[in-house]
Protein backbone atom coordinates (compact mmCIF):
# COMPACT_ATOMS: atom_id res chain seq x y z
CA UNK A 1 0.00 0.00 0.00
CA UNK A 2 1.02 3.49 -0.49
CA UNK A 3 1.91 5.52 2.69
CA UNK A 4 3.50 8.81 4.17
CA UNK A 5 7.02 7.95 5.65
CA UNK A 6 9.90 10.56 7.22
CA UNK A 7 13.30 8.84 7.21
CA UNK A 8 14.52 11.52 10.01
CA UNK A 9 12.56 13.98 12.23
CA UNK A 10 12.46 17.58 10.38
CA UNK A 11 10.37 19.47 8.54
CA UNK A 12 7.05 18.12 7.12
CA UNK A 13 6.92 19.60 3.69
CA UNK A 14 10.63 18.25 3.36
CA UNK A 15 10.58 14.77 5.06
CA UNK A 16 7.73 13.11 4.45
CA UNK A 17 7.21 10.87 0.85
CA UNK A 18 4.68 8.52 -0.27
CA UNK A 19 6.34 4.75 0.17
CA UNK A 20 4.90 1.50 -1.21
CA UNK A 21 5.07 -0.47 2.11
CA UNK A 22 3.64 -3.64 3.34
CA UNK A 23 0.06 -4.13 4.30
CA UNK A 24 -0.91 -4.09 7.84
CA UNK A 25 -2.70 -7.18 9.51
CA UNK A 26 -5.21 -6.25 12.50
CA UNK A 27 -4.55 -8.65 15.45
CA UNK A 28 -6.90 -9.58 18.02
CA UNK A 29 -9.08 -6.94 18.84
CA UNK A 30 -8.46 -4.80 16.18
CA UNK A 31 -9.24 -3.61 12.89
CA UNK A 32 -8.04 -3.14 9.03
CA UNK A 33 -9.46 0.04 8.03
CA UNK A 34 -9.22 1.36 4.48
CA UNK A 35 -8.66 5.21 4.53
CA UNK A 36 -11.28 7.63 3.03
CA UNK A 37 -9.97 10.90 4.61
CA UNK A 38 -7.48 11.96 7.23
CA UNK A 39 -6.93 15.29 8.60
CA UNK A 40 -3.61 17.23 9.68
CA UNK A 41 -3.66 18.28 12.75
CA UNK A 42 -0.88 20.72 14.48
CA UNK A 43 0.15 17.58 16.72
CA UNK A 44 0.85 15.57 13.76
CA UNK A 45 3.06 18.46 12.63
CA UNK A 46 4.97 18.71 15.69
CA UNK A 47 5.28 14.70 15.28
CA UNK A 48 6.97 14.62 12.25
CA UNK A 49 9.02 17.68 13.58
CA UNK A 50 9.79 15.50 16.75
CA UNK A 51 8.75 18.26 19.04
CA UNK A 52 5.77 16.62 20.83
CA UNK A 53 5.62 14.48 23.35
CA UNK A 54 5.48 11.38 21.75
CA UNK A 55 8.36 10.70 19.45
CA UNK A 56 8.44 7.50 17.41
CA UNK A 57 11.32 5.38 15.98
CA UNK A 58 12.62 6.12 12.31
CA UNK A 59 11.52 5.46 9.82
CA UNK A 60 7.79 6.73 11.03
CA UNK A 61 4.62 6.37 9.45
CA UNK A 62 2.35 9.80 10.25
CA UNK A 63 -1.46 10.77 10.68
CA UNK A 64 -3.49 9.78 13.55
CA UNK A 65 -7.08 10.28 12.32
CA UNK A 66 -9.28 8.98 9.90
CA UNK A 67 -12.81 7.90 8.62
CA UNK A 68 -12.54 4.99 6.55
CA UNK A 69 -14.44 1.48 5.42
CA UNK A 70 -14.22 -1.72 7.94
CA UNK A 71 -11.68 -4.05 5.40
CA UNK A 72 -10.62 -6.88 8.23
CA UNK A 73 -11.89 -7.47 11.65
CA UNK A 74 -9.17 -9.24 13.71
CA UNK A 75 -9.82 -12.66 15.84
CA UNK A 76 -12.38 -11.78 18.54
CA UNK A 77 -13.76 -8.26 16.87
CA UNK A 78 -17.60 -8.28 17.66
CA UNK A 79 -20.03 -5.27 16.75
CA UNK A 80 -18.70 -4.18 14.17
CA UNK A 81 -19.00 -5.36 9.89
CA UNK A 82 -16.72 -5.44 7.08
CA UNK A 83 -17.66 -2.67 4.51
CA UNK A 84 -18.78 -0.28 7.95
CA UNK A 85 -18.20 3.08 8.16
CA UNK A 86 -16.59 4.55 10.80
CA UNK A 87 -13.85 7.06 12.30
CA UNK A 88 -10.59 6.33 14.33
CA UNK A 89 -8.20 8.73 16.53
CA UNK A 90 -4.96 7.97 18.00
CA UNK A 91 -4.30 5.62 15.47
CA UNK A 92 -0.19 6.23 14.12
CA UNK A 93 0.14 5.98 10.71
CA UNK A 94 -3.27 7.09 9.59
CA UNK A 95 -2.02 9.34 6.72
CA UNK A 96 -2.00 5.55 4.62
CA UNK A 97 -4.03 3.70 2.18
CA UNK A 98 -4.81 1.26 5.22
CA UNK A 99 -4.19 1.78 8.90
CA UNK A 100 -4.84 -0.74 12.18
CA UNK A 101 -6.85 0.44 14.72
CA UNK A 102 -8.17 -0.93 17.98
CA UNK A 103 -11.69 -2.17 17.31
CA UNK A 104 -12.93 -0.65 20.96
CA UNK A 105 -11.91 2.97 20.17
CA UNK A 106 -13.65 3.33 16.79
CA UNK A 107 -16.47 4.72 16.47
CA UNK A 108 -19.48 4.09 14.12
CA UNK A 109 -20.31 6.94 11.50
CA UNK A 110 -24.01 7.80 11.38
CA UNK A 111 -25.29 7.67 7.51
CA UNK A 112 -26.23 11.94 8.14
CA UNK A 113 -22.62 12.27 8.60
CA UNK A 114 -20.50 13.33 5.68
CA UNK A 115 -16.49 11.70 5.03
CA UNK A 116 -15.67 14.82 5.52
CA UNK A 117 -16.76 15.55 8.81
CA UNK A 118 -16.32 12.34 9.75
CA UNK A 119 -13.00 12.43 9.14
CA UNK A 120 -12.37 15.16 11.80
CA UNK A 121 -14.76 13.74 14.34
CA UNK A 122 -12.38 12.04 17.40
CA UNK A 123 -9.56 14.80 18.10
CA UNK A 124 -10.66 17.75 17.51
CA UNK A 125 -14.16 17.95 18.36
CA UNK A 126 -13.20 15.44 21.69
CA UNK A 127 -10.74 17.09 22.45
CA UNK A 128 -12.64 20.14 22.61
CA UNK A 129 -16.40 19.19 24.34
CA UNK A 130 -13.54 17.17 26.84
CA UNK A 131 -11.83 20.55 27.30
CA UNK A 132 -15.30 22.15 28.08
CA UNK A 133 -15.54 19.27 30.99
CA UNK A 134 -12.32 19.23 31.88
CA UNK A 135 -12.77 23.36 32.78
CA UNK A 136 -15.59 22.57 35.43
CA UNK A 137 -18.12 25.33 34.23
CA UNK A 138 -21.64 25.37 33.59
CA UNK A 139 -24.69 26.79 32.52
CA UNK A 140 -24.37 30.86 32.73
CA UNK A 141 -20.64 30.94 33.71
CA UNK A 142 -17.87 32.89 31.32
CA UNK A 143 -14.67 31.60 29.96
CA UNK A 144 -12.03 32.78 27.55
CA UNK A 145 -9.70 31.54 25.36
CA UNK A 146 -7.22 32.57 22.90
CA UNK A 147 -6.81 30.82 18.93
CA UNK A 148 -10.55 31.58 18.65
CA UNK A 149 -10.64 31.08 14.79
CA UNK A 150 -8.79 27.97 15.43
CA UNK A 151 -9.80 24.09 14.72
CA UNK A 152 -10.77 23.68 18.52
CA UNK A 153 -11.78 27.75 19.59
CA UNK A 154 -14.37 27.48 16.97
CA UNK A 155 -15.59 23.89 18.25
CA UNK A 156 -15.25 24.79 21.54
CA UNK A 157 -17.30 28.00 21.14
CA UNK A 158 -20.53 25.61 19.74
CA UNK A 159 -20.29 23.24 22.14
CA UNK A 160 -20.34 25.56 24.67
CA UNK A 161 -23.17 27.77 23.34
CA UNK A 162 -25.49 24.07 23.37
CA UNK A 163 -24.54 24.08 26.90
CA UNK A 164 -25.33 27.14 27.64
CA UNK A 165 -21.88 28.75 28.93
CA UNK A 166 -20.96 31.75 27.48
CA UNK A 167 -17.27 32.26 25.68
CA UNK A 168 -14.89 35.16 25.15
CA UNK A 169 -13.23 34.50 22.43
CA UNK A 170 -9.79 36.54 21.61
CA UNK A 171 -8.20 36.27 18.30
CA UNK A 172 -4.70 38.13 16.83
CA UNK A 173 -6.10 40.09 14.06
CA UNK A 174 -9.51 41.61 12.92
CA UNK A 175 -10.42 39.81 9.88
CA UNK A 176 -10.45 36.98 12.22
CA UNK A 177 -13.68 38.16 14.17
CA UNK A 178 -15.42 38.52 10.63
CA UNK A 179 -14.23 35.13 9.75
CA UNK A 180 -16.03 33.61 13.57
CA UNK A 181 -19.05 35.57 13.00
CA UNK A 182 -19.99 34.12 9.18
CA UNK A 183 -20.14 31.20 11.06
CA UNK A 184 -22.09 32.16 13.67
CA UNK A 185 -19.55 32.67 16.48
CA UNK A 186 -19.99 36.14 18.19
CA UNK A 187 -18.05 37.55 21.17
CA UNK A 188 -14.61 37.50 19.80
CA UNK A 189 -12.37 40.50 20.40
CA UNK A 190 -9.17 41.16 18.48
CA UNK A 191 -5.91 41.63 20.41
CA UNK A 192 -4.53 43.47 17.43
CA UNK A 193 -6.46 47.01 19.08
CA UNK A 194 -5.46 49.19 21.32
CA UNK A 195 -8.56 49.30 23.30
CA UNK A 196 -9.19 45.72 22.85
CA UNK A 197 -9.68 45.26 26.56
CA UNK A 198 -12.13 47.59 26.82
CA UNK A 199 -14.46 45.98 23.87
CA UNK A 200 -14.03 42.66 26.43
CA UNK A 201 -15.72 44.96 29.32
CA UNK A 202 -18.53 45.79 26.94
CA UNK A 203 -19.39 41.82 26.03
CA UNK A 204 -19.14 39.80 29.51
CA UNK A 205 -19.52 43.22 31.84
CA UNK A 206 -19.03 42.59 35.59
CA UNK A 207 -19.47 38.40 35.29
CA UNK A 208 -16.89 36.63 36.16
CA UNK A 209 -14.51 35.17 33.63
CA UNK A 210 -13.82 32.19 35.74
CA UNK A 211 -12.08 29.79 33.48
CA UNK A 212 -9.40 30.30 30.16
CA UNK A 213 -8.06 28.89 27.77
CA UNK A 214 -4.55 29.36 26.13
CA UNK A 215 -3.59 27.63 22.25
CA UNK A 216 -0.89 30.12 22.09
CA UNK A 217 1.86 30.72 24.82
CA UNK A 218 3.91 33.42 25.12
CA UNK A 219 2.06 36.94 26.27
CA UNK A 220 -1.12 35.17 25.22
CA UNK A 221 -1.15 33.17 27.69
CA UNK A 222 -0.83 36.49 30.17
CA UNK A 223 -3.63 38.11 28.34
CA UNK A 224 -6.22 35.29 28.76
CA UNK A 225 -5.12 35.35 32.77
CA UNK A 226 -4.91 39.22 32.96
CA UNK A 227 -8.88 38.85 32.42
CA UNK A 228 -9.73 35.81 34.89
CA UNK A 229 -11.44 36.49 37.91
CA UNK A 230 -10.64 35.52 41.48
CA UNK A 231 -9.49 31.97 42.13
CA UNK A 232 -10.12 31.50 38.27
CA UNK A 233 -8.32 28.57 36.34
CA UNK A 234 -6.01 28.61 33.14
CA UNK A 235 -5.79 25.68 30.83
CA UNK A 236 -3.08 25.18 28.99
CA UNK A 237 -4.02 23.61 26.00
CA UNK A 238 -1.11 24.41 23.19
CA UNK A 239 1.41 26.57 22.17
CA UNK A 240 1.18 27.47 18.45
CA UNK A 241 3.72 30.78 19.29
CA UNK A 242 5.57 29.59 22.21
CA UNK A 243 6.32 27.13 24.29
CA UNK A 244 6.98 29.74 27.13
CA UNK A 245 4.47 31.30 28.95
CA UNK A 246 4.98 34.98 30.00
CA UNK A 247 2.07 35.27 33.02
CA UNK A 248 2.48 38.52 35.54
CA UNK A 249 3.23 36.90 38.75
CA UNK A 250 0.78 39.56 40.27
CA UNK A 251 -2.44 37.84 38.63
CA UNK A 252 -1.60 34.92 39.89
CA UNK A 253 -0.51 36.05 43.41
CA UNK A 254 -3.27 38.14 44.27
CA UNK A 255 -5.97 36.78 42.13
CA UNK A 256 -5.26 32.92 43.22
CA UNK A 257 -5.26 31.96 39.57
CA UNK A 258 -4.46 27.75 39.21
CA UNK A 259 -2.80 26.90 36.14
CA UNK A 260 -3.33 23.00 34.41
CA UNK A 261 -2.29 21.70 31.58
CA UNK A 262 -4.26 19.56 29.42
CA UNK A 263 -2.96 16.64 27.18
CA UNK A 264 -5.76 14.72 25.38
CA UNK A 265 -3.70 11.06 25.95
CA UNK A 266 -3.75 11.54 29.65
CA UNK A 267 -7.58 12.89 30.10
CA UNK A 268 -9.07 10.48 27.82
CA UNK A 269 -7.52 7.37 29.29
CA UNK A 270 -8.55 8.84 33.20
CA UNK A 271 -12.18 9.16 31.45
CA UNK A 272 -14.52 6.42 31.96
CA UNK A 273 -16.05 4.19 29.10
CA UNK A 274 -19.60 5.62 30.45
CA UNK A 275 -18.07 9.34 29.72
CA UNK A 276 -16.35 9.03 26.63
CA UNK A 277 -19.49 7.37 24.84
CA UNK A 278 -21.77 9.95 26.41
CA UNK A 279 -19.64 12.82 24.92
CA UNK A 280 -19.13 10.66 21.72
CA UNK A 281 -22.97 10.96 21.46
CA UNK A 282 -23.35 14.64 22.09
CA UNK A 283 -20.92 15.14 19.30
CA UNK A 284 -22.48 12.92 16.66
CA UNK A 285 -25.88 14.77 17.43
CA UNK A 286 -24.30 17.82 17.13
CA UNK A 287 -22.80 17.18 13.36
CA UNK A 288 -25.74 15.52 12.60
CA UNK A 289 -28.19 18.43 13.71
CA UNK A 290 -26.25 20.84 11.59
CA UNK A 291 -25.52 22.89 15.20
CA UNK A 292 -21.21 22.05 15.05
CA UNK A 293 -19.95 22.81 11.91
CA UNK A 294 -16.36 21.14 11.46
CA UNK A 295 -15.35 23.10 7.60
CA UNK A 296 -12.53 21.95 5.38
CA UNK A 297 -10.27 23.76 3.57
CA UNK A 298 -9.14 22.22 0.81
CA UNK A 299 -8.34 18.03 0.15
CA UNK A 300 -4.79 16.96 -1.16
CA UNK A 301 -3.46 13.95 -2.12
CA UNK A 302 -0.81 11.75 -0.26
CA UNK A 303 1.58 13.41 -2.98
CA UNK A 304 0.64 16.87 -2.21
CA UNK A 305 1.68 16.26 1.73
CA UNK A 306 4.10 19.20 0.97
CA UNK A 307 1.34 21.31 -0.12
CA UNK A 308 -1.04 20.24 2.49
CA UNK A 309 1.65 20.91 5.28
CA UNK A 310 2.23 24.62 4.15
CA UNK A 311 -1.57 25.59 3.87
CA UNK A 312 -1.81 23.81 7.48
CA UNK A 313 0.38 26.80 8.69
CA UNK A 314 -1.13 29.40 6.01
CA UNK A 315 -2.75 32.61 7.55
CA UNK A 316 -6.72 32.96 7.59
CA UNK A 317 -6.91 29.15 7.28
CA UNK A 318 -11.09 28.56 7.78
CA UNK A 319 -11.21 24.80 7.93
CA UNK A 320 -9.73 21.66 8.33
CA UNK A 321 -7.22 20.69 5.51
CA UNK A 322 -7.53 17.03 4.47
CA UNK A 323 -5.54 14.06 2.91
CA UNK A 324 -7.31 11.65 0.74
CA UNK A 325 -5.25 8.21 -0.30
Amino acid sequence: MRALVQPRFGDPAEVLSVQEVPDPQPGPGEVLVRVLLSPIHNHDLWTVRGSYGFKPEMPARAGTEAVGVVEVLGEGVEGLAVGQRVATGGSFGAWAELVVAPAAGLVPVPEQVSDEAASQLVSMPFSAIALLDFVEVGEGDWIVQNAANGAVGRLVAQLAAARGVHVLGLVRRADGVEELREQGIERVVATDDDGWRDRVREIVGDAPIVAGVDSVGGSAAGDVVSLLADDGVLVVFGAMASPTLEISSGDVIFKQVAIKGFWGSKVFAAMSREKRAALMRELVTGIGSGTLNLPVEKVYGLDEIADAARANAAPGRRGKVLLRP
